[in-house]
């Protein structure tokens, strides 16, 4: 199936059928070369809108060898002119936005005007600022001695593997591609089997500007097709985000291979609230960096909010009216504030740590908001986010990420003790602090061990801020210029004899 002309189609159910079941290979739709398919859910209901082909290494082998054909002539062409051609795909993006919005709505459950619409326009953003520096990939020279002309240059890899998460599968999708598209290397995305379509929509939208077998997406499960991307001889490059157990295969995996790897891998991001911080907006920044409105299903989530004992009551009962003021209901309704979680398997694991904390002693679960009313809404995967005091940082929800609407709030005393409970973590991705006090605020930024701290906010990762973590959450750097240099290039020293 070759691809047309495509005009945006804001109907996500239609959508979803006319692209269900393929892979995009070449520049071309495909279907599995086993013609097998997978069901594609929808969580807010629980029926299938679509499927997707569920490939394998046969799949991966045809991607592979259509990116590394078109690999010689992307390299080739002009720096600037790959830029330019990425900038041109983000401008055709956002004419877009409305129809992928709906679509990873529809797929993931996210709610489209505080979730699915905002990530549609950051994927827009995404392409539009690392088309600008295709003039950045540039060296150096050396004065290394006068009877030599010595200088560095940036050479594409090859072909580059991706492997996205279904939380925010366009964005960082987005965030993986456009370093490695301006770079000079061809991509292969392995997209997430729970959802697998609006990404594959944006490919299809991207390969209207790129030439064929530039960017290539295959979809299907981790040992099936996952696995055999990470393996693969042709491939040069792994970028990955997800969980710390699949991290570490893909670490050994790229490691047998000897090849640069990039590995996003969650966290357990602490949120300090001093007792001189400006409570209301505190209190808002917990509400938008818990990702209540993702339910939690969130790398950078504020699962761990640490408040000073003197401001702890005022602002649980604040937070708590916060989020009982957010409605639940169907995502593509325009009032819905929060949506579905993303899975059966992950709806349990949730509910599993939510009735875990219940157990521990002196544990209190402050439920918020409410379930939907509506009939049509009834096998949808929905929980009400719980607000947990009573746990001290010892506890198993305030240590292992729960990728849900959980949080924990819990009490301190003094600000070397609050310091203590949030570097006192196997992760360290994000971190914040609220206070009025500049010193206070400068010695946390120093000593808080995390790769992307902010202070009095708490805003999702943007095109142009260095994001990645510490510890064991994960390696390298994404979203940024040094994210391309340094990930998705080689530097080569080049030595002219002058005499």
């Amino acid at each position: 199936m070759t691809q047309a002309k495509l005009i945006a189609d804001t109907d996500p159910h239609r959508l979803a059928r006319a692209i269900s079941g393929y892979n995009l290979i070449g520049g071309a739709l495909v279907e599995a070369r086993s013609g097998r398919t997978f069901p594609v859910v929808n969580p807010a209901t629980g029926r299938e809108i679509g499927q997707a082909a569920h490939s394998d290494a046969s799949d991966v082998d045809q991607a592979v060898a259509a990116a590394a054909g078109a690999q010689p002539a992307w390299a080739a062409t002009a720096a600037r002119k790959r830029g330019t051609l990425v900038a041109e795909c983000s401008r055709l993006l956002a004419e877009h936005v409305e129809e992928l919005g709906r679509l990873v709505a529809l797929e993931t459950g996210k709610a489209l005007r505080t979730e699915s619409r905002v990530e549609a326009s950051v994927v827009a953003d995404a392409l539009q600022f690392y088309g600008g520096l295709g003039s950045e990939l540039k060296g150096e020279t050396v004065p290394f001695s006068p009877d030599m002309l010595t200088f560095t240059q940036r050479d594409p890899i090859g072909v580059v593997g991706v492997i996205i998460p279904w939380n925010a599968p366009m964005m960082l999708m987005a965030l993986k591609i456009a370093p490695a598209l301006v770079a000079g290397n061809t991509v292969v995305v392995k997209s997430a089997e729970e959802a697998p379509l609006a990404v594959l929509r944006v490919c299809q939208i991207l390969n209207q500007k790129l030439p064929p077998g530039v960017l290539n997406i295959v979809s299907g499960y981790g040992a099936d097709c996952g696995a055999p991307l990470v393996a693969h001889p042709s491939v040069g490059k792994v970028t990955f985000t997800g969980s710390v157990e699949t991290g570490r295969i893909v670490a050994r995996t790229a490691g047998e291979k000897l090849i640069p790897v990039t590995l996003e891998l969650g966290g357990k991001s602490p949120m300090i609230v001093m007792d001189d911080a400006d409570l209301p907006k505190a209190v808002a920044g917990a509400v938008s960096g818990m990702r209540f409105t993702r339910q939690g299903q969130s790398c950078t989530a504020a699962s761990r909010i640490l408040v000073h004992e003197k401001v702890h009551d005022e602002f649980v009962a604040m937070l708590k009216a916060r989020v009982d003021a957010m409605k639940m209901g169907d995502p593509l309704h325009e009032e819905t504030d929060i949506g579905t979680i993303i899975s059966r398997p992950q709806l349990d694991k949730v509910l599993g740590y939510i009735e875990s904390g219940r157990s521990e002693p002196g544990a209190q679960a402050h439920e918020c908001s409410q379930l939907p009313a509506d009939e049509a809404l009834r096998a949808g995967l929905f929980v009400r986010p719980v607000i947990f005091t009573g746990l001290d940082n010892a506890s198993r929800l305030a240590r292992e990420e729960i990728f849900g609407p959980v949080t924990c709030v819990i009490r301190f005393s003094s600000y070397e003790e609050a310091l203590t409970m949030a570097n006192d973590s196997d992760f360290g991705l994000a971190a914040t602090i609220w206070t009025q006090n500049l010193k206070t605020a400068l010695d946390a930024t120093r000593r808080l061990q995390a790769g992307f701290v902010q202070v009095n906010q708490n805003i999702v990762v943007q095109p142009g801020l260095s994001y990645g973590g510490v510890k064991q959450s994960g390696l390298g750097r994404e979203a940024s210029l040094e994210a391309m240099l340094d990930h998705f290039t080689h530097k080569k020293t080049v030595i002219f004899n002058m005499t």
